[in-house]
This record gives C-alpha cells, sequence and structure tokens, in this order.
C-alpha cells in the first residue's frame, strides 16, 4: 500500500515516515500545499495523510482542489486545528477523516486500516486483474489461467499501475512516479525497458491483454486486437 503524507514539519513528517515504512507501507513525504497537489494528482497513492496548515497552498484548498478534479484517493486531515468549525469543513471538502495533532503514530495507522477496509473505496490490493490477466502484488506472480510468471518489483509496480486503470491512456510522468516514486530521478529510457520487460512477460503466459504506445503521451493496457 502506498501512503503520501504532506506535512511541513520536516522532522516530523520523517518520523511518521519511518514508523509507517517500518509497518510495511510505502510512504513518501512533500512539504508544501503545491507539492502535495502534484503528487496527489498523480494517482499513485492509497492514501493521502494531509496536514492543512501549509506552506503555498493551504491543505484544505489542495483537498477540495482534489475532488473536484475527480480523485478519490481516501484523505485523512491531520491538524492542530480541533475547532468543531474546523473538522466540519474538513469533512464537507472531502475529508475520510480527521486526525487531530499531537496524535500517536498507532492510531494513525489504525485509521488508515479502518479507511481501507470500507467497502468501494479501494481495490482489493492482493489481486488485480483486467483484459483475462491477474496479478498479485504481493507475492509479484503475473498469471492468464493456467500459466504463471514471476516478476521483478519494477514489472510488477508497472503492471500493476496499469492494472488499475485498464484502457486508460497513462502519462509517462504519471507511470515514472507510480513506478519510481515522485521525487525519484530516473532516465525516461528505463521506463522503456520496463515496457520491453513486461510486453515480454506478458507474451508469456499468452496474455489476451496488450501495451500499446501512445506517441508523445505514454502507455496504456487495452484487449489484444485478436480478442475482439
Amino acid at each position: 500500500m502506498r501512503i503520501l503524507l504532506i506535512e511541513d514539519d520536516k522532522d516530523l513528517c520523517q518520523n511518521i515516515k519511518l514508523a509507517l515504512t517500518s509497518a510495511g507501507y510505502e510512504t513518501e513525504c512533500c512539504h508544501s500545499g503545491d507539492d502535495g497537489l502534484l503528487y496527489a494528482k498523480s494517482g499513485a497513492y492509497d492514501v493521502i495523510v494531509l496536514d492543512r496548515m501549509l506552506p503555498k497552498i493551504d491543505g484544505l484548498t489542495v483537498l477540495t482542489s482534489l475532488r473536484r478534479q475527480g480523485v478519490q484517493t481516501p484523505v485523512i486531515l491531520a491538524t492542530a486545528l480541533d475547532g468543531l468549525g474546523e473538522r466540519i469543513d474538513g469533512l464537507d471538502a472531502g475529508a475520510d477523516d480527521y486526525l487531530v495533532k499531537p496524535f500517536a503514530v498507532e492510531e494513525l495507522m489504525a485509521r488508515i486500516r479502518a479507511i481501507t477496509r470500507r467497502p468501494g473505496r479501494l481495490q482489493d490490493l492482493s489481486r488485480l486483474s483486467a483484459f483475462g490477466i491477474c496479478l498479485e502484488p504481493e507475492r509479484r506472480i503475473l498469471s492468464c489461467g493456467e500459466i504463471s510468471v514471476n516478476l521483478s518489483k519494477r514489472e510488477s509496480a508497472l503492471l500493476e499501475c496499469f492494472l488499475k486503470h485498464p484502457g486508460q491512456t497513462l502519462a509517462r510522468a504519471r507511470i515514472l512516479s507510480y513506478v519510481w516514486g515522485s521525487a525519484a530521478e530516473v532516465e525516461e529510457g528505463n521506463l522503456d525497458n520496463y515496457i520491453y520487460f513486461l510486453r515480454r512477460r506478458l507474451a508469456a503466459v499468452h496474455a489476451p491483454a496488450k501495451l500499446t504506445t501512445v506517441h508523445g503521451v505514454g502507455y496504456l493496457l487495452e484487449a489484444a486486437e485478436e480478442c475482439g
């Protein structure tokens, strides 16, 4: 599971990240509202933990903007503002939960678990499927019918990205952010290499799906032509 932590207190952010990482969550941090909005719009995260008082763009504005743009990633609003009016404003803006600072990281993790248990908000991340293929992200196994192959960590993350958005054209920047992280410095040629690797994996299981290049934009996963 991938978590985006948007918090301007860098020490607090790092401490929370260490705790979440130790608990098995893949966690990325950013420290301003404009960066948080950019990261969150990538769609690369399963939960967003959002501070309300941020530089450049405040957290409530970030949240409102995300919801207006159709981003439905669950958001936990974390803030020192604990008045009834502030809590109502945050929930009305689209927050799924409201956590008052200071808080124990254990409580944050409990709230993350609670949000991810809610029906209809998150996919069953233990098994993703589309166009006749199936991925088990934790085991990094791609299967089609009775045939299966093991994937590398990058290959699995890449296929996971496509299976979360089947039939959608994904921009190269969005894919890079999902697979390597928003802050990673990665040459775009690396993405092309892994697309090639993944195409070979799909061929190995005789997948009725293909990765199509959308020139000037990115790639999409769609049904293979011969399968209608």
